[in-house]
C-alpha cells in the first residue's frame, strides 16, 4: 500500500504514549509498505532525528508547531474564539497551516492509496474535499476525556467543559461517519465509537509494548516505593497525581510512613511541583530513559480519573514485571483480569489499602508482575499489532461496502 500518515503533535522522541503506539505501528509497516509521513514538531525537538529513527520511510517531513498551553494567554485567546466557532478548542488549537498545505501538495502530487489521520486532531489538516480514502486512527475516544473532566471540573469550568465535549462530540462522529475505516485502540471504545456514528466502519486492534525494551533489568526496588509515569503536561496524569497526593497517600503513609513517591515524566507544571515539594514526592521531569525509575518502584500506580483509549504506561509496568494498581479508567480497554495481572481499585480507600497490601506481601507483588510480563510477551509486540492494523487497511481498501470483520456495517 502506498500510505500517507499525518500526525500532529509529533512522533519523535517517544515520550507519550500516542508517539510510542504510532511510531513503533509506522515503523513496522514501512518494512512492507510505501510510508510518507508527515508530522509537527515542538521547539526543542529535532525533526532530523525523527527522519533518521524511520530509514525505510518514502518521505518523513515536520513542521513547527507548538500548540498553547492550558493556562496561558494563548490557550485563553484560543478558548474564547471557540465559543464563536462549533470547532471545539482542542481542535482549533491543532489546525496547523502550513502541515495542512504540505499534506495538500503531497496529495496532488503523489497516488496514494490510503491516508492515516492520526488522532482525531490531524482531521483539521486535511484538504477538503478528501481526495483519498481516509483512515482516522483513534487513540482515544476524545469527548470521553472532555466529558470526564466536566465532571471533575470546579462549578465555574463545569459549563465550559460541558459545551466543549459536546462540541469534540460533534466532531468525533463527523470525523468517523466520513472516514472510510475508523481504527480505535480497544473493544471498549470500538463500541463507544460505534454507536457514536452507527453508519460508521469502526474497528479495534490492541495496545502494544516493546517487551525487549521494558524487561525486568535485575535492579533492586527500593523499599516502599512507589513510581508513576506520563507525560505531565497531559492534564489527565497531572489530575491524578495531584488526585493521589491530596486523597491516597496520606493514608498509606499511615500505615507505612517511609513510603515514597516518585513522579516522571516532561513538563510538570509549576504547580504539580509546589504540591510535590510539600507532600516530599519527587517529580523527575523529562529523563532519557523511565526504566531505571520504574526498575526501583515495589509498585506502580495508576490513579487516573480522566482519560481514554487505553495507556501504554500500564503495559510498560508489566512488560518490566511491576505489581500495578490501577483505577478502572486507568485500566480501561486493556486485556487485563483484576486479582490476576493487577489490583483494580476506584475509590481512594481502596486504592490505598492495595497498595499497602502489595508493600507488605514480596510474594504477591513478584506473583502479579511475573504473571503481567507473560501476557504481554505472548500476546501484545508491536510487530503483532502492526499487523493488525494492516490487515484493517486492506480489508478498508478491498472494498467499501463489505462488511468488515469487526465493527458495524457501512450503509
Amino acid at each position: 500500500m502506498r500510505i500517507l500518515w499525518v500526525k500532529v503533535g509529533g512522533l519523535w522522541p517517544l515520550n507519550t504514549g500516542g508517539r510510542l503506539r504510532s511510531f513503533h505501528i509506522i515503523s513496522e509497516l514501512s518494512q512492507r509498505h510505501q510510508m510518507s509521513v508527515l508530522t509537527t514538531h515542538g521547539a526543542g525537538e529535532d525533526p532530523h532525528e525523527l527522519q533518521a529513527q524511520l530509514p525505510r520511510c518514502d518521505r518523513v517531513a515536520s513542521v513547527p508547531h507548538t500548540a498553547p498551553k492550558r493556562g496561558s494567554a494563548r490557550f485563553a485567546a484560543a478558548l474564547a474564539r471557540s465559543w464563536f466557532s462549533p470547532l471545539p478548542v482542542d481542535l482549533r488549537k491543532w489546525r496547523v497551516p502550513a502541515l495542512r498545505r504540505a499534506v495538500g501538495h503531497l496529495l496532488a502530487a503523489r497516488d496514494f492509496d490510503l491516508c492515516v489521520a492520526d488522532f482525531l486532531t490531524a482531521v483539521p489538516n486535511l484538504p477538503s474535499p478528501w481526495p483519498v480514502p481516509i483512515v482516522l486512527f483513534e487513540h482515544n475516544v476524545e469527548h470521553m476525556i472532555w466529558k470526564r473532566l466536566s465532571r471533575i471540573a470546579p462549578p465555574w469550568g463545569r459549563a465550559l467543559l460541558e459545551l466543549e465535549w459536546r462540541k469534540v462530540r460533534r466532531a468525533e462522529a463527523q470525523a468517523c461517519a466520513r472516514s472510510q475505516l475508523t481504527i480505535a485502540v480497544s473493544e471498549a471504545d470500538r463500541a463507544l465509537l460505534t454507536s457514536l456514528a452507527p453508519r460508521a466502519t469502526v474497528c479495534a486492534i490492541p495496545t502494544g509494548v516493546d517487551t525487549a525494551y521494558f524487561t525486568p533489568n535485575g535492579v533492586r526496588e527500593a523499599r516502599a516505593r512507589l513510581v508513576f509515569t506520563g507525560a505531565m503536561d497531559w492534564y489527565p496524569n497531572e489530575d491524578a497525581i495531584l488526585h493521589f497526593i491530596d486523597a491516597i497517600l496520606p493514608s498509606i503513609r499511615r500505615e507505612i510512613p517511609e513510603t515514597t513517591l516518585t513522579v516522571v515524566g516532561r513538563n510538570p507544571s509549576s504547580r504539580l511541583r509546589a504540591v510535590a515539594v510539600a507532600a516530599g514526592v519527587r517529580v523527575t521531569g523529562a529523563v532519557d530513559d523511565v526504566r531505571p525509575h520504574v526498575a526501583e518502584g515495589a509498585v506502580y500506580v495508576v490513579p487516573l480519573r480522566v482519560g481514554g483509549g487505553t495507556r501504554l504506561k500500564i503495559f510498560e509496568g508489566l512488560a518490566m514485571a511491576k505489581a500495578v494498581v490501577s483505577t478502572t479508567v486507568g485500566a480501561e480497554g486493556l486485556p487485563l483480569v483484576p486479582g490476576a495481572h493487577f489490583l483494580l481499585a476506584d475509590d481512594p480507600a481502596e486504592f490505598a489499602r492495595g497498595v499497602v497490601l502489595l508493600l507488605r506481601d514480596p510474594a504477591r507483588r513478584q506473583a502479579l508482575g511475573a504473571a503481567g510480563r507473560r501476557l504481554v510477551v505472548e500476546r501484545y509486540s508491536w510487530a503483532h499489532v502492526a499487523r493488525q492494523f494492516e490487515a484493517r487497511c486492506e480489508e478498508a481498501l478491498a472494498s467499501t461496502r463489505r462488511e468488515p470483520r469487526c465493527g458495524s456495517r457501512r450503509p
